[in-house]
């Protein structure tokens, strides 16, 4: 199996090509995994990501930024082939948000990569930037998520958010509408999406490759889902 982390110049990249190397050693290890081997490449090239088993969009700082780096590698072009071949996509802290239609930071909008419809905007909380530990709510029958307990916290570090959809909400256009997927949720101030998933497109707010244990667990159920094709 190989995953590749998309190498666009966001900062911080190498903590999450660790934290998969140490999952995929102990996957490798275990007798009673199906995987004998996983490479993790740390990469901007075109067709190792988009042929990959596994890709990886980490992402810190700005959202404008990330996605001048993001177009800089032609991630669009990438994570459309990608997601009409059914192969697995996870988006990290701002490679989570840059998924969306746009981010809004310091009264500019930038343009995201329209995946998920949804705007990245400031946190309504009393403390900025949302920084440390916090618990998540997960949907029924999470794949990212299974067997982690409902009071695990994971790492968060950021002052920019999604805010869940109102029920009943009707997107227009091409978009998979964000309640086509399953989205967990986190109170900092006001719920927030904190995770999403579907059957290849999945991200988190939070930081698994800084989280400990549980983020090493959400990693170790990904990773098994690209081996079982599970969604």
């Amino acid at each position: 199996m190989q995953i590749v982390v998309l190498d666009y110049g966001s900062g911080n990249v190498r903590s999450a090509v660790r934290a998969l190397e140490l999952v995929g050693a102990r996957l490798v290890a275990d007798e009673a995994s199906p995987i004998t081997e996983l490479t993790v490449t740390l990469t901007a090239d075109r067709s190792l990501a988009t042929d990959a088993d596994g890709l990886v969009v980490p992402g810190v700082g700005a959202f404008a930024a990330c996605m001048a780096g993001l177009n800089a590698v032609a991630a669009q072009q990438i994570l459309t082939e990608r997601l009409a071949a059914g192969r697995k996509v996870l988006g990290i802290c701002v490679g989570m948000q840059v998924l969306f239609t746009d981010g809004v930071e310091h009264g500019v909008r930038t343009p995201g990569l329209g995946l998920l419809p949804g705007t990245v905007e400031l946190l309504r909380a009393p403390v900025i930037p949302h920084m440390g530990w916090n618990t998540v709510t997960p949907p029924a029958d999470s794949v990212l998520m299974a067997g982690v307990e409902a009071d695990t916290r994971f790492y968060f570090v950021h002052s920019y958010a999604v805010r869940p959809p109102t029920p009943g909400t009707h997107y227009r256009g091409s978009y998979s509408p964000l309640s086509g997927f399953t989205f967990a949720t986190t109170e900092h101030g006001e719920p927030f999406v904190s995770a999403v998933e579907s059957p290849s497109l999945s991200a988190t707010q939070f930081h698994p490759e800084k989280s400990g244990a549980a983020g090493q667990a959400l990693l170790t159920n990904w990773i098994h889902s690209i081996s079982q094709g599970e969604s």
